[in-house]
């Protein structure tokens, strides 16, 4: 019996269209991009945040445990070949959380093709 040789490496993960940018499509700040997750975010963001895990695959509980968004972020980022830092991830996150929760439900979005960029 002969041992099969390994070909291929698989990929990263199926989620969206995994475009390696090296940076986040949005800024954090560009809320006009896509109001519907403006509004959620300002009005409700605990909804936002259970959305955006959802929408990643993860469960929607993630967005309300302390530092939930934050391994989130970083697990986005790695995906989706954005480059930054855990430190940076938990920084922005803790510091600008409604606009860096913003910024992913839109990233999320963008790649899942539901809205252009």
């Amino acid at each position: 019996m002969s041992n099969p040789v390994v070909t291929h490496q698989p990929g990263t993960g199926g989620y969206g269209t995994n475009v390696q940018t090296g940076e986040w499509s949005t800024g954090l700040c560009s809320c006009c991009s896509d109001l519907l997750v403006c509004a959620l975010g300002c009005f409700c963001p605990v909804a936002l945040s259970c959305y955006t895990a959802n929408k990643y695959g993860e469960n929607c509980c993630l967005g309300c445990l302390p530092g939930g968004m934050s391994a989130l972020r970083t697990h986005m980022r790695l995906t989706y070949g954005i480059q930054g830092t855990i430190l940076n991830d938990a920084l922005t996150t803790f510091f600008c959380g409604i606009c860096e929760t913003c910024r992913m439900a839109r990233e999320i979005r963008i790649r899942n093709g539901d809205v252009s960029p």
